[in-house]
């Protein structure tokens, strides 16, 4: 056996290249590229800059010692630094290359780098096939090739991969209509001590799901959940449109109720498919002509409201209109009232602990403990105020006169006449307007009755008002709409529950600002008693514009069960 043949023998990857041969055929020179023209590639499949290797460090251990002694204890300086400066270089070429999209240069780089023996690690390997993965598609043969052999070249250098370096892969596999090849990537990962993201699962969930594979598709869907992945709404997406189409009744219903304990509020792409379910022949077939209502009732007890999971009720062809709801949650359409799901307290409290925890993690811990100190002191409160957003609506310049109009809004709505918690920075309280006698006068009021509370120096008010509001278990009043990356960070789908039955808006009026109260019903995906379905849109944010709803409802025959019971 050549030394060529035992390297590929010992490297970490082989037994994971050589199970797809047909993927790996030579490549004919760097000419075959000089036509390629620079492409856009969208931000959302910009590789990583940096990755963790701490999942991979054995590997790393175990991948040295197969290659035998390393020549750097021996190496002089200079040639260490210039090295160094080389790999410095050809990351900054490649990097700018991910940047324009520019393959075609990427690969001339790479040519260079490989002759002149500069060695290259996982980010540079990672950028190549990034860019080799965003180009191919099934008829882009040169570029998926390309790719595959950087890959294989990954494995005979004894590059140890990562996340990154899979999904890239499993991307060339899905542009070769092999999602199963793709799939086989996903699997691999654990071997390599690595967990799959959510972008890992998706050349293989989406290349099953169009080639109309359901029973693979569901299996990958199964190692999602496996490694505690949460499929978001494209996913789920193709998902129902797949069980849909193969009239496959049961996973229809699976998926449906997944898209309300997920998405909540639907794109107007995932609306048109759940219309176009229920307006099969399939769906008007589905269902129970009697049911046990005792048994549905119960279901929505444990439920918690909204929903009973006991599958399709009813027969006969569905009712599809696009609506909208009155003020107190009656469907304009079918004269259905939604219901208002209820939180459980374990879950707000479990909510309050993890938000201290992060603005512990991310604010001085010392001022924001001496902040759950005075609230614990002062509290609880009715209602609690983003001072700085409801000062500038609609202002050019801070108004303490309009925060002392909601401030007296929310006094005379509160049963005990108490005054919300008013939350500023202190450049706000002490500087600028703040100087103004009647400001003055107004802050040192509520400073007085406790209603006031000024955050630090240096510190992000967001962390105070909405611990102080979760924690109280109270209104928050505000128009900030808490999507940034900062609420990104409490990764749990019980925000947007809690920020739906707790948040105030507000809008411009004479005088000062209008209050908008929370719903008296909950804005997700409804499943009544009688099985007709209310399906929330994206369209529509009930404060400027009506949101829009699927009302699915069957054509109106009385259950027997309903009537006697």
């Amino acid at each position: 056996m050549t030394h060529r043949m035992a390297l590929i023998k010992t490297s970490p990857l082989f037994h994971l290249f050589c199970k797809t041969p047909s993927a790996l055929s030579s490549y004919t020179g760097p000419n075959c590229f000089k036509s390629l023209k620079p492409i856009t590639i969208h931000a959302k499949f910009q590789p990583q800059s940096t990755f963790s290797m701490t999942k991979t460090t054995n590997l790393c251990t175990a991948s040295a010692i197969l290659q035998g002694p390393s020549s750097s204890s021996s190496a002089i300086p200079h040639k260490s630094r210039k090295k160094a400066r080389s790999e410095s270089l050809l990351r900054h070429k490649l990097d700018q290359c991910s940047k324009r999209g520019d393959l075609g240069e990427a690969l001339r780089i790479y040519d260079e780098a490989r002759a002149d023996n500069v060695p290259l690690s996982v980010h540079h390997y990672n950028v190549l096939l990034y860019l080799c993965s965003a180009r191919s598609n099934s008829s882009d043969d040169i570029s998926l090739e390309k790719g595959f052999q950087i890959f294989n070249q990954m494995g005979l250098d004894n590059v140890v991969p990562n996340e990154a370096t899979f999904t890239s892969a499993a991307r060339l596999a899905a542009a070769k209509e092999d999602p199963e090849m793709a799939f086989d990537l996903v699997k691999k990962m654990k071997s390599y001590g690595i967990v799959p993201k959510l972008r890992s699962y998706g050349p293989a969930l989406f290349g099953f799901c169009k080639k109309s594979m359901a029973d693979k598709a569901f299996e990958v869907d199964a190692h999602m959940v496996e490694n505690g992945v949460l499929a978001e709404e494209e996913e789920l997406l193709a998902l129902l449109r797949l069980s849909s189409e193969e009239n496959l009744v049961e996973k229809t219903y699976e998926f449906m109720h997944r898209m309300r304990s997920t998405v909540r509020q639907v794109s107007e792409e995932t609306a048109g498919a759940m219309e176009d379910w229920f307006k099969s022949e399939t769906a008007a077939d589905a269902g129970l002509k009697n049911w046990d209502v005792e048994k549905v009732k119960e279901g929505i007890v444990k439920g918690g409201g909204g929903w009973h999971g006991q599958g399709w009720l009813g027969k006969g062809k569905w009712s599809v209109v696009r609506t909208e709801m009155q003020e107190n949650g009656v469907c304009h359409s079918c004269g259905e009232k939604l219901v208002c799901i209820d939180i459980d307290p374990k879950e707000t409290e479990n909510f309050a602990n993890s938000v201290a925890k992060l603005a512990c993690e991310r604010e001085v811990r010392a001022d924001f403990v001496k902040f759950q100190e005075w609230l614990a002191k002062h509290g609880p409160f009715d209602a609690v105020i983003d001072g700085a957003n409801l000062g500038l609506i609609n202002q050019k310049h801070f108004s303490f006169q309009q925060l002392k109009h909601v401030v007296n809004q929310l006094r005379q709505m509160s049963k005990s006449n108490r005054l919300p918690l008013v939350i500023l920075h202190r450049s706000r309280v002490f500087g600028g307007p703040a100087q103004y006698p009647n400001n003055k006068k107004l802050l040192e009021s509520w400073r007085n009755a406790g209603a006031l509370y000024a955050t630090p120096p240096g510190s992000n008010d967001d962390w105070y008002w909405l611990y102080a509001a979760v924690s109280c278990k109270c209104l928050l009043v505000t128009n900030d709409e808490m999507r940034d990356h900062l609420f990104q960070l409490l990764g749990t789908s019980f925000f947007p529950r809690w920020k739906e039955k707790h948040q105030v808006r507000l809008t411009p009026a004479r005088p000062g600002l209008t209050l908008h109260m929370p719903p008296p019903y909950s804005i997700v995906i409804q499943e009544s008693e009688q099985g007709s379905w209310h399906i929330p849109t994206v369209a529509g944010d009930d404060l400027e514009t009506p949101r829009k709803w699927v009302c699915a409802t069957r054509t109106k025959k009385k259950n027997l069960h309903s009537i006697f019971s």
